[in-house]
């Protein structure tokens, strides 16, 4: 068979092919990548791989589950790709970028304040809220340096919140 031939009859299975299993791989990967106009260029991807190796001589036994494994690999690497999203994409979805930083200064200083009234506490509920919140230790660690049980530090840390709070609330 000459060249032409063989190129031919690849042209028409792949054709075939594409007829029939075009429609499902768009659905699938679609699904998988939430976007249909980036399933459709998936699927054209991959046809067109499948061609490119047909042409260099590979050989497929089962066309369907060929198709399936390109896609796939085609899906992972779109997961893959660094996304990044313009302003302009995201203020059409409705973020709206905001200049004020109000509400940062009053958590900043709803903490500060936080920080003071927890001087204000009985010693051990201070201890351990200062080891939770300002050293950012777990409740294992706050265990071990307290020589109580993870149990009885986090009553102790939650009991500390709520007196906390109270006193907050008082403020």
């Amino acid at each position: 068979m000459t060249d032409k031939n063989q190129k031919k009859e690849k042209g028409v299975v792949l054709t075939k092919a594409y007829h029939d299993y075009a429609k499902g791989m768009r659905s699938y990967s679609s699904f998988k990548t939430s976007d249909s106009a980036t399933g459709d260029d998936l699927v054209q991807d991959t046809f067109i791989k499948t061609w490119k190796y047909l042409v260099k001589g590979g050989k497929i036994n089962l066309m369907r589950a060929f198709l399936y494994h390109v896609l796939n690999q085609l899906i992972i690497d779109e997961y893959r790709k660094h996304k990044t999203a313009s302003l302009d994409e995201l203020i059409e979805k409705g973020f709206e970028p905001s200049i004020t930083t109000s509400e940062r200064i009053f958590d900043i200083f709803d903490g500060k304040i936080a920080l003071l009234l927890i001087k204000e506490l009985p010693e051990k509920y201070q201890r351990v809220l200062r080891m939770r919140y300002i050293q950012d230790l777990s409740l294992e660690e706050i265990s071990l340096i307290t020589k109580q049980s993870k149990n009885a530090t986090a009553v102790q840390i939650h009991r500390g919140l709520e007196k906390l709070k109270k006193l907050y609330n008082r403020t």
